[in-house]
């Protein structure tokens, strides 16, 4: 079986500005996670279909103006992140975040694809420290 996708994150450089932008056009609602600069994205009512995400602050440059595409990084669920990563690598793709850990989440990483697109990998575990 295949590993679904399970989040999305938004990532942006001024992040009250973007929260106001999606309330106003898409009814998102945010809330802040703890004390970290970080913000659950509910997108609909529980049940239905669809999954949920996070905003964060944008880490490093901007995207230039006029970019192919900037977008938002979608992370897949995976039983065994340190296999995925090795496997990642074995393939052609790139680490760009290592593993770490989102406390009583699970871990994260986030890779690159042959292409140079960006996405997540989770493994859950609510021991996470």
């Amino acid at each position: 079986m295949g590993c679904r996708v399970v989040h999305f994150e938004v990532h942006a450089t001024n992040p009250q500005r973007a929260m106001t932008f999606y309330e106003k056009l898409l009814d998102w609602k945010f809330q802040q996670w703890g004390d970290q600069p970080y913000w659950v994205i509910t997108t609909g009512e529980e049940g239905s279909r669809g999954i949920n995400g996070g905003l964060l602050p944008r880490r490093g440059e901007e995207p230039a103006e006029g970019s192919a595409v900037n977008c938002y990084v979608c992370t897949v669920e995976v039983s065994s992140l340190d296999e995925k990563l090795e496997a990642a690598v074995a393939n052609g793709g790139k680490i760009v975040l290592p593993k770490m850990p989102i406390p009583t989440i699970g871990w994260l990483a986030y890779a690159h694809d042959t292409e140079g697109n960006i996405f997540g990998m989770l493994q859950s575990d609510p021991s996470a420290k």
